[in-house]
């Protein structure tokens, strides 16, 4: 037999034994053996039971039978009488003499009448009609046999009788022996069950007469008296319909007659179910007390049972745990001096891993007293501790950080639980999972790009700083600084460019400030600085400077240089907020002033900045009825051949005519649009006006020209806008030849692949398609040899200074010759002096718009610009 067997055959032994295994299976045999006793003295009773029933119905049956022998015996001895004396007497003198004689029964019960050889009856008594019974079975069996045997007929009434009678009647011979009639006597059904006994038949006993034809003379069930049904010849159908198990019918001698006695089974066996129902209840009780009684014997040994087991698996954890686990385990009994006082304790047990922990063998330690092995434990808390735990009890907990040589970890993790007689102390190493909350606590509350302390910091310090300042009697400044140009190399160098530029600036900006000032990353690419105590606003502006000059300074990414600046807004506690919310918000403010006034510089907040700000939100709220309301309208401005002078096209450009603050530029209102997500709308309606104005042009006669629409970034963005291209040709009935989308680089450059691809839609519909403000944007030449364009436009900033800016006049021209070199054609934009034009034909430029030419145009003034052919300077110019 193999060890596996063995121990679990010695287990299932075990487990056998144990009480509350073993008191179940005992118990369950009790039960079965109560059970087995109690049916079977039900089953006996019941047999003595169905034997009473069987006795009592055969003593009923023969008593029964008795007494209507006797009755039978007594009518037919007066049949033979009345028949003698109509052999003496003659019919009319028989009755008479038998009558003086007190030989006659009593007219009450019986009446007698004797019947000549035609049917009719001569003679009664008591005297009754006489009638004739010629058509009767009883007269028709002794007219047609000669049988001296008495005949019972059928229960009948007649004109003589109206009550149901039975008939017994014999025949009449003459001298010759021929028939000469009949001698009957009557009497009603229910004489021959008078003797039935309620005390003895119960409620639904029987009693009854049956006639060997199957048909009942008499029957008695009860109160209910019956006769004229007839009885199924069959044993089985005979016992069912005379009722069952306990009924027996017996032949009477001499006379076609049959006694039935029945007995009701559930009358009978009525005692026994009384005495049955008294024998299961007496079994439920003594079963339910046998449970009862067995279940909290049970329940006491199982609960013993567990408590042992429990000490086993304990014993067996304890074991495996203390061998396999990573916390050191110590088992520690107390050591008391001669006053009874604790004064040490004596390691009696300790695990593999307190043994690495200490640096000795599990054999050194144990027998070693925790004094012996750290002898700082009585001056660092540690002896007292674990005393104050044997004193109180129960289990303790906590984790600090070791300065204890001996024990191995920077950070410990205790639990001391006392037991009787002494500790057992359970220590683990926490240092790596305290290290991992501070790498979670710094990532919670720093920036994962920058590393700088993100907003949450942020703001958790500022209230620190501020709740110092108000306490102190001090300030604190707070600066609010956003990139510029920031957006321009995230859309057209990449994230990942974008990202290692943030992570440069943060660099420099964290190194221009002291150590108790504070430099975060408020989100995207804006960061926030908090300089306390900063004295006043003259000694905080050189730190500003140098954080303004180290953002100014050139960072390469991706292998291209690139540039950056930053607009700084600053508000100062206490006099332009109290809290940290109203400083933030008023150095954004004082931010977007920045921007206003041309950026890459620095800005105090007052409070008409917020005046501005307001301005802002009136604008916002007005812009989004502004549609709607049909408060905007399309100007045109005129792009012209420089080599040529022919105007060839026009760019379609939104004005904002507002109820309140009249005409108004985009540079105010596209922005909002473009944030709040109307400029799709906005960008749709342009698209549209544009497209019909240009169809009535043509249709005025006017000679086809191509009109430019600008397509802002969400635009641009939208996964239906080819659909709406296509949806505004359909509506105006523009050839798609004389529409020109404008985009911007930057847009472009957002996702390179997706842009290319959408473009490529576009200008399969035979639109056109040119870069706007070229040269603004970091569009490498390799994607832009792949766009589906035929037209660069030199942004403005590069022809502000031509013929001044040799800087600006080689970007441009480079732009032409790199244009010219991708077989595109070149516009500039916001030409206004003859220097710049002729600059711009002498180096190869295409085509150019401004108002050196025209300003835009209401569609009026233009039609009649294309109409004269001349530059409308004597023209008033569209606002």
């Amino acid at each position: 037999m193999t060890p596996h067997k063995e121990s679990l055959r010695a287990r299932w032994s075990r487990r056998g034994l144990d009480t509350h295994v073993s008191l179940p299976l005992f118990a369950l045999l009790l039960l079965v053996a109560i059970w087995v006793v109690t049916f079977h003295e039900i089953d006996a009773e019941r047999e003595h039971a169905q034997e009473s029933a069987s006795d009592s119905l055969h003593e009923m049956l023969g008593t029964y039978e008795a007494q209507v022998a006797r009755s039978i015996d007594g009518i037919d001895q007066t049949l033979r009488m009345v028949k003698y004396a109509v052999e003496r007497k003659g019919a009319l003198g028989a009755l008479p003499e038998l009558g003086r004689e007190g030989l006659l029964p009593p007219g009450v019960v019986f009446v007698v009448s004797i019947v000549d050889r035609n049917g009719m009856t001569v003679a009664s008594h008591p005297r009754a009609l006489s009638i004739s019974v010629a058509d009767q079975g009883y007269f028709k069996f002794h007219q047609e046999r000669d049988s001296g045997a008495t005949f019972v007929s059928q229960v009948l009434r007649d004109a003589a009788n109206s009550e149901w009678h039975l008939h017994f009647t014999r025949r009449l011979d003459d001298a010759d022996g021929n028939f000469a009639g009949i001698v009957i006597v009557e009497t009603d059904p229910a004489y021959f069950t008078s003797s039935y006994e309620r005390s003895r038949l119960g409620e639904r006993g029987m009693l009854g007469l049956v006639g060997t034809d199957g048909v009942v003379r008499a029957l008695r069930t009860g109160d209910k008296m019956s006769f004229g049904q007839r009885l199924g010849s069959a044993e089985g159908e005979l016992e069912n319909q005379i009722g069952g198990k306990y009924s027996g019918m017996r032949e009477l001698h001499g006379i076609a007659l049959n006694v039935l006695v029945g007995l009701d089974e559930k009358e009978l066996m009525a005692g026994f179910e009384r005495q049955r129902r008294e024998k299961l209840w007496e079994g439920a009780l003594l079963s339910g007390g046998l449970v009862f009684l067995t279940g909290l014997l049970w329940l006491w040994s199982w609960q013993g049972a567990r408590n042992r087991a429990g000490m086993r698996r304990a014993q067996e954890t304890y074991a495996a745990a203390s061998a396999a686990s990573l916390d050191a385990f110590f088992l520690m009994r107390e050591v008391h001096d001669e006053y009874d006082v604790i004064i040490d304790f004596k390691i009696v047990d300790a695990n593999q891993r307190a043994a690495q922990m200490m640096g000795r063998s599990r054999q050194e330690l144990c027998g070693t007293t925790m004094c012996e092995l750290i002898p700082d434990a009585r001056h660092n808390g540690m002896l007292k501790h674990l005393i104050q735990v044997m004193n109180v009890g129960g289990m303790h907990e906590q984790e600090w950080q070791s300065t204890v040589p001996q024990l191995g970890g920077r950070w410990l993790h205790q639990q001391v639980v006392a037991v009787e007689g002494g500790i057992v102390a359970i220590v683990r190493d926490i240092s790596e999972r305290k290290l991992a909350e501070e790498r979670m606590l710094h990532l919670a509350h720093h920036d994962t790009l920058t590393g700088l302390p993100n907003r949450s910091l942020i703001a958790d310090r500022l209230e620190h700083t501020i709740a110092q300042a108000r306490r102190g009697g001090g300030s604190v400044l707070v600066a609010f600084i956003d990139l510029d140009g920031f957006k321009l190399v995230n859309d057209g160098l990449g994230h990942n460019a974008g990202d290692e530029l943030l992570k440069v600036v943060a660099e420099r900006m964290a190194g221009c400030l002291r150590a108790s000032d504070t430099v975060g990353r408020f989100g995207g690419d804006e960061f926030v600085l908090l300089l306390s105590e900063p004295g006043s606003a003259v000694d905080a502006a050189p730190v500003l400077e140098r954080v303004r000059e180290a953002v100014l300074q050139s960072v390469s990414v991706s292998g291209q240089e690139v540039q950056v600046s930053c607009s700084i807004g600053v508000a100062v506690y206490p006099n332009d907020g109290g809290d940290a919310e109203t400083l933030l918000m008023n150095a954004d403010a004082a931010m977007y002033r920045a921007k206003e006034l041309g950026k890459n510089n620095c800005q105090f907040y007052t409070r008409e900045m917020n005046a501005s700000i307001e301005e802002k939100l009136v604008l916002l709220e007005g812009l989004r009825s502004a549609l709607d309301d049909g408060q905007f309208r399309l100007v045109y401005q005129p792009k012209v051949d420089l080599h040529t002078g022919r105007v060839f096209g026009v760019e379609a450009l939104v004005r904002w005519d507002h109820p309140e603050h009249g005409v108004i530029g985009p540079d105010r209102f596209i922005p909002l649009a473009e944030e709040s997500g109307m400029i799709v709308a906005l960008g749709d309606w342009v698209l549209r006006s544009a497209c019909a104005q240009n169809r009535a042009w043509q249709d005025a006669g006017i000679a086809p020209l191509r009109i430019s629409v600008n397509v802002s970034p969400r635009q641009f963005e939208d996964p239906q806008l080819v659909q709406r291209v296509q949806r505004a040709l359909d509506d105006s009935g523009l050839a798609p030849e004389w529409l020109e989308l404008e985009v911007t680089e930057g847009v472009i450059m957002r996702d390179l692949q997706q842009a290319v691809a959408k473009m490529a839609e576009v200008r399969a519909m035979g639109v056109s398609l040119s870069i706007d403000d070229f040269g603004t944007g970091y569009s490498s030449l390799s994607a832009l040899k792949s766009f589906p364009i035929s037209t660069l436009k030199i942004d403005k900033s590069f022809v502000r200074d031509l013929g001044r800016s040799s800087g600006d006049e080689a970007i441009a021209s480079s732009i032409i010759g790199l244009a010219h070199r991708l077989k595109l054609r070149v516009i500039a934009e916001g030409v206004e002096t003859e220097q710049q034009r002729s600059f711009l034909r002498e180096n190869g430029c295409d085509e150019m718009q401004g108002y050196l030419f025209s300003r835009p145009l209401p569609p009026q003034q233009l039609a009649a610009l294309l109409t004269t052919g001349s530059a409308p300077r004597s023209l008033p110019a569209a606002a």
